[in-house]
Order: structure tokens, then C-alpha cells, then sequence
């Protein structure tokens, strides 16, 4: 091949993977971003799913707040950062009532998150001695479900979204291995159990093992969503050397492959993620988390760009189809734990964290700084 040949072939091979997204500016994906953050901050207290407004320190938004410290970093306004330390002030920087429940411990990490930015011990301190006191009274509980006390341990997949990235961020702040080791002990162990090496997906526990719907195995949205992400911010933590990452970015790109072969043709994913006939419905929480990760895997040159950027782009303007005019994410699904159904007109707070935390790294994939 000559010189001119490969340069022609390299501007080929450079135009074809950018494309993609060569109709969406980066500001328009921050544009849209900020009108669903200041939404969501503004009806921080509405309830969506029960009668009562969430406890602020609830895994509901525990997911928000993952989602707002990464927007606060690309918003150029301390708003955010304000907003997310007065809410860890007003609650001593203390996790959620239960000592060792994952959903308990997901406000840790933007704790965590502000203490790498500020520095203050105080938004350190609570986290570390909670994760200290469960290192040295490790639950020894069962992973089946509806066992005693079994939500101790990480028997729902849900449960990787929300507490193994706290201990992955305890281990890169600290450097201490016994944090790194604890979060690998108990992921593995959650995987061998929930993890269909058949379909690369994740039940959301036992008790959808060898269950059917519509014929299809359940592999619920969301639920593999929150899995997907977790990886993601998991690995943000860990050197790409380590055999850690190593072990993390095999399930990643397990994960991603399965996924890509599974989008509706409308962009989302759906409910249940196998039964896509039987779940017409947008979802956007799901499928933020989706683009989250996807576009995450993208950016880090784990996935590649020309394979998978089609299907972010899709989904991206899909889910951005679903703001309304004053900045609400509707089609979010309510609290569950299975396939169901969504609103246009209904939300919830973890739906716009989800889309916060998509929103960085698409804003990143357009070409953002």
C-alpha cells in the first residue's frame, strides 16, 4: 500500500467513526443536561413512586447524587457542588440507617467524590469507619434470597451499582488493599451466583432464576443497567494494569457485546431485556445507564467507537426525546425490581441521575473538553 493509500484509508476509517455524531454539538448535550439538573434539584423533594418524598439519604437518591457530581465537574458553576455539599452537611456525612444494605451505603460515594475535590476529612471519616467496623463483622449470610438477613451481602444486582464502587473509592483515596480485596471477595461471589454466563446478563436474584416471561428468561432493565454503570465507576478507581480491571473489563465487554445486539430499533432497551415484543415501552433509566457505560467503554478505548457509537447515538436521542419542555426525564420506571411499566408524564430521582452520569461521557464521545 503507498503512503497516499493508507493516509486515504486513515481519513476513511477516521470519518466513518465519527459520523455518528457529527448532528449533535457538545452543547447541546450540556445544554440539555443542566435544564435536568436544575428540574430534578428544584422538585428534589417530589415523590414519583410512594406518597412520601424519599429520605435524602435513600439509595433513590444516593443515584441522583452519582449522577450530579460528575455534572457538577463539567457545569463551569459551583451551584452543584453547593447544592450536593449542603445536603452531605445537613446529614453529618453519615450513610443511610442500615449497616451493611448496599442501598444504604450508595451515598457514599459522592461523599467520596467531594472529598477527592475539597479535601475535607469529614466527608471521609463516617464512610471509612462504617466500611472499617463491616471488614472486621463480616456478614456470613447466604446469597439465596428471602434467607435471614440476606440483603446483607449482595444477593440483588442492584446492589453493585451502589456499594462496590464506595469501597473501590475507599482503596484509591486510602491505598489501603484490604478495602480493594473486601469489594472483590463479595463481587465474585455476588456474580458466580447472578450472572447467566448463556446470555451475559445478570438476574436480579434468585428468585427469577428459571423463571419465564412470555417465554423469555427475565433479565430486567434497569436491574442490569445499574450492574452496567457500577462497572464503570468501579473501574474509574482501579489502575487499567491491575488484574482487578482486568477482571471487571472482561465482564464489561460481555455485558456491552450483549447489549449491542439487543437495542429496540427506537433506541432504548427494553424492560425486559429478551421480551423486547412483550415491552414496547421506552425506558430511559435502563437505557441511561446503557449509554452511560457504553459511552464510558468508548471513551476509554475498551469498546470501539465505529462498533458501538451508532447505538449511543441512538439511544442518546432517544432518551432526549423523552425531556419535556421544562427539563422532566419521563418513561422513568417506578421503584421495582422486574420488567413493568412507564409513564411519559412519571419520573423518578434516579432516572435524572442516570441521565447525568450518561450525559458526561456523551458530551465527551461529541468532542466535549
Amino acid at each position: 500500500m503507498t503512503k497516499l493509500q493508507t493516509i486515504t484509508l486513515g481519513f476513511v476509517l477516521l470519518f466513518s467513526s465519527l459520523s455518528f455524531a457529527q448532528d449533535t454539538k457538545p452543547e447541546e448535550v450540556k445544554n440539555i443536561m443542566k435544564k435536568v439538573a436544575d428540574w430534578q434539584i428544584e422538585h428534589f423533594r417530589d415523590a414519583f413512586t410512594y406518597e412520601n418524598p424519599h429520605h435524602p439519604l435513600d439509595w433513590t437518591n444516593g443515584a441522583l447524587y452519582v449522577g450530579m457530581v460528575k455534572w457538577a465537574e463539567m457545569a463551569e458553576d459551583d451551584t452543584y457542588y453547593v447544592w450536593l455539599k449542603t445536603i452531605g452537611e445537613l446529614n453529618d456525612w453519615k450513610l443511610h440507617s442500615r449497616t451493611y444494605h448496599a442501598d444504604d451505603h450508595t451515598v457514599g460515594q459522592f461523599y467520596l467524590d467531594l472529598y477527592k475535590k475539597f479535601g475535607d476529612k469529614k466527608m471521609l471519616n463516617p464512610t471509612q469507619e462504617q466500611f472499617n467496623f463491616i471488614l472486621y463483622h463480616p456478614a456470613n449470610t447466604s446469597l439465596k434470597w428471602q434467607s435471614p438477613y440476606h440483603q446483607s451481602r449482595w444477593n440483588w444486582c442492584d446492589a453493585l451499582f451502589m456499594s462496590p464502587p464506595v469501597w473501590a473509592k475507599l482503596y484509591n483515596i486510602t491505598g489501603e488493599l484490604k478495602y480493594l480485596d473486601f469489594m472483590m471477595t463479595e463481587f465474585k461471589a455476588t456474580t458466580d451466583f447472578l450472572f447467566d454466563k448463556d446470555e451475559n446478563l445478570y438476574y436480579r436474584d434468585e428468585s427469577y432464576m428459571g423463571k419465564l416471561d412470555n417465554g423469555t428468561k427475565i433479565f430486567w432493565s434497569r436491574g442490569n443497567g445499574w450492574v452496567f454503570a457500577g462497572l464503570a465507576n468501579i473501574m474509574n478507581e482501579l489502575d487499567p494494569k491491575s488484574d482487578e480491571y482486568q477482571y471487571f473489563k472482561g465482564l464489561f465487554e460481555k455485558m456491552a457485546a450483549k447489549l449491542l445486539k439487543i437495542q429496540t430499533p427506537e433506541g432504548h432497551w427494553a424492560m425486559s431485556l429478551l421480551g423486547q415484543e412483550f415491552y414496547p415501552t421506552p425506558e430511559t433509566s435502563g437505557t441511561s445507564f446503557y449509554v452511560y457505560g457504553l459511552a464510558w467503554g468508548i471513551n476509554h478505548g475498551i469498546l470501539d467507537k465505529k462498533t458501538y457509537g451508532p447505538a449511543v447515538d441512538k439511544a442518546w436521542k432517544a432518551l432526549v426525546g423523552h425531556v419535556n419542555k421544562e427539563g422532566m426525564l419521563g418513561y422513568v420506571q417506578p421503584i421495582g425490581a422486574a420488567p413493568g411499566k412507564a409513564w411519559p408524564d412519571k419520573t423518578e430521582v434516579y432516572g435524572a441521575g442516570a441521565f447525568l452520569s450518561a450525559g458526561t461521557e456523551v458530551y465527551k464521545l461529541y468532542g466535549g473538553k
